[in-house]
């Protein structure tokens, strides 16, 4: 099963990147996805553990509460992303912009694909965990694509 899969394959690694997607299936409790999500969630929870993002993840969750003028879901983004232990946002910097350039220049990225990619790289994190099989192209970074799990 893939919740097993995944927890012995975050048990070898100390810094993790997250795409967008692992929190969406965690914030929204995604049935499908939310197993594996958690077993994420519960591995940053281990003292020893860290993982990164790029602030765009928080754009990117935030945009669909805006949109429906819902006060409450934003607050309560903010309240898990920004007190959840052992998870550091990384703001896009100058050489993250650079990196996201080389990345989206070399694997055809969407610019925000190769912003959180540069951004996984820059942080010298061992694996970017998404949903989005578009990283597997990127060679700088291991990839885990949950749907491969499943």
């Amino acid at each position: 099963m893939g919740v097993e899969r995944l927890r012995s394959f975050v048990g070898s690694h100390r810094l993790i990147a997250l795409d967008t997607s692992v929190f969406t299936y965690q914030i929204d409790a995604n049935l499908r996805y939310l197993p594996l999500s958690d077993v994420v969630f519960a591995w940053l929870l281990q003292r020893g553990n860290a993982a990164v993002s790029s602030t765009l993840s928080l754009t990117e969750l935030l945009v669909p509460a805006y949109q429906q003028g819902n006060e409450p879901r934003i607050q309560s983004y903010y309240g898990f992303l920004a007190t959840f232990p052992n998870l550091t946002w990384v703001p896009p910097t100058l050489e993250i912009a650079d990196g996201a350039a080389r990345v989206r220049a070399s694997y055809r990225l969407k610019t925000p694909d190769a912003i959180q990619a540069a951004t996984a790289i820059y942080s010298k994190a061992s694996v970017l965990i998404s949903n989005d099989p578009v990283f597997k192209r990127v060679k700088e970074i291991d990839s885990l694509v949950l749907d491969d799990l499943l």
